[in-house]
């Protein structure tokens, strides 16, 4: 039965990790939904490896683009790493000042995932109706699109909905704005997990036990396909269906935990 909790964990992550719909809300809604205890002993060894399998989804995905950068090296490369470093800024801020806070939200608090996916539904709506101008990422620009993936660390609110809409509200193509949303996260990923990592007590548990690979598995090629099918998503600009799912999911999750 664990070995099935972990799989749909890892299918949960993969999937919307890159679709506009909170990969933290709904893991959140999944664990209250069928009680699951034992994540208690490996919860944060889990959520480790799950978002390692998502990070490297998406490596897998822009491979061309990022073998480009580190090779060719142009100015327009450098342009673009530096906007990525600049992105990270709010959400490193968050990460070391609001370590506790976090924690504290990531606590069964169904009813706060509830109302940020109803946060996540308008902007996706908002975002389809908005014709970019195709600009160039400034740095202002990277730095505020930054701002709104420190603000998704909200459970229930979309890193990808919420970076691809800000981007798209700037005038940025939705094209690039894609790109830029599933890259910018993949330093923070890394640096999040080398933090957790050495963050371990000798007394915890570092057991990569066999369910572990199957929550990663399942992650890894979930997220592939969620990646390559959200870009194509938000150039079509279908993202208002997803913001109908995250109306309708988190008005179900208001009225269950009001109710």
């Amino acid at each position: 039965m664990e070995e099935l909790q972990v799989f749909l964990l890892g299918v949960i992550q993969g999937l919307t990790e890159f679709l506009p719909v909170s990969s933290s809300g709904h893991i959140e809604i999944f664990k209250s939904v069928f009680n699951i205890t034992f994540l208690k002993n490996q919860g944060l060894l889990l959520t480790l490896v799950l978002h390692f399998a998502t990070a490297l989804s998406t490596i897998w995905v822009f491979k061309k683009d990022i073998l480009k950068i580190f090779i060719n090296n142009t100015k327009q490369d450098n342009r673009f790493v530096l906007n990525i470093i600049i992105s990270m800024i709010p959400a490193v801020f968050v990460g070391l000042f609001f370590e506790k806070q976090i924690n504290y939200l990531f606590n069964s608090n169904i009813l706060l995932v509830g109302i940020m996916l109803l946060v996540t539904a308008t902007l996706l709506y908002k975002t389809d109706k908005i014709n970019p101008n195709f600009k160039s990422i400034s740095l202002i620009n990277a730095f505020l699109i930054g701002m709104i993936q420190a603000f998704s660390i909200l459970p229930g609110i979309s890193r990808s909905g919420a970076t691809i809409a800000m981007a798209v509200f700037l005038g940025i193509g939705k094209n690039e704005a894609a790109r830029f949303s599933f890259l910018m996260v993949i330093p923070l990923i890394f640096g999040s997990m080398s933090k957790s990592v050495l963050g371990f007590s000798n007394t915890e548990n570092l057991d990569f036990t066999p369910i572990l690979l199957i929550g990663f598995v399942s992650a890894f090629f979930t997220g592939i396909i969620a990646c390559k099918l959200m870009i194509k998503l938000v150039k079509k600009s279908q993202l208002k269906y997803f913001g109908l799912y995250c109306f309708i999911v988190g008005l179900l999750v208001i009225g269950h935990e009001v109710i």
